[in-house]
């Protein structure tokens, strides 16, 4: 059974920084793209970053690009956001998912195990 938690959410102001972790158990951690949400209040869920286990790039919503950055420790079975010049617009409760594929996706339904989520509010 593949289990994902969250951690590291919290209030900052705007221009302040965050780190997310994501402690994820089971075999194919290593092999899967993971992914980091968000879910701002009123909104959908949308994708945030994303990292396959080896080779291309990161992926990231273009209103990240250049202050977020994604990272992954496969010996840890660990994932990572690291979060820079935060913006109100930030503010979300943040999701740790991992897919059952090795192509990173920006679409929600291709993850199929997810964290409990973890709150990021930046504060005007």
């Amino acid at each position: 059974q593949v289990q994902v938690v969250e951690s590291g959410g919290g209030l900052v102001q705007a221009g302040g920084s965050l780190r997310l972790s994501c402690a994820a158990s089971g075999p194919s951690f290593s092999r899967n793209a993971m992914a980091w949400f968000r879910r701002a209040p009123g909104k959908e869920r949308e994708f945030v970053a994303g990292l396959r286990w080896y080779g291309s790039p990161p992926k990231y919503t273009e209103s990240v690009k250049g202050r977020f950055t994604i990272s992954r420790d496969n010996a840890k079975n660990a994932l990572y956001l690291q979060m820079d010049y935060l913006k109100p617009e930030d503010t979300a409760v943040y999701y740790c998912a991992q897919s059952l594929q090795t192509e990173v996706s920006f679409e929600d339904r291709e993850y199929a195990y997810w964290g409990q989520g973890t709150q990021v509010t930046v504060s005007s």
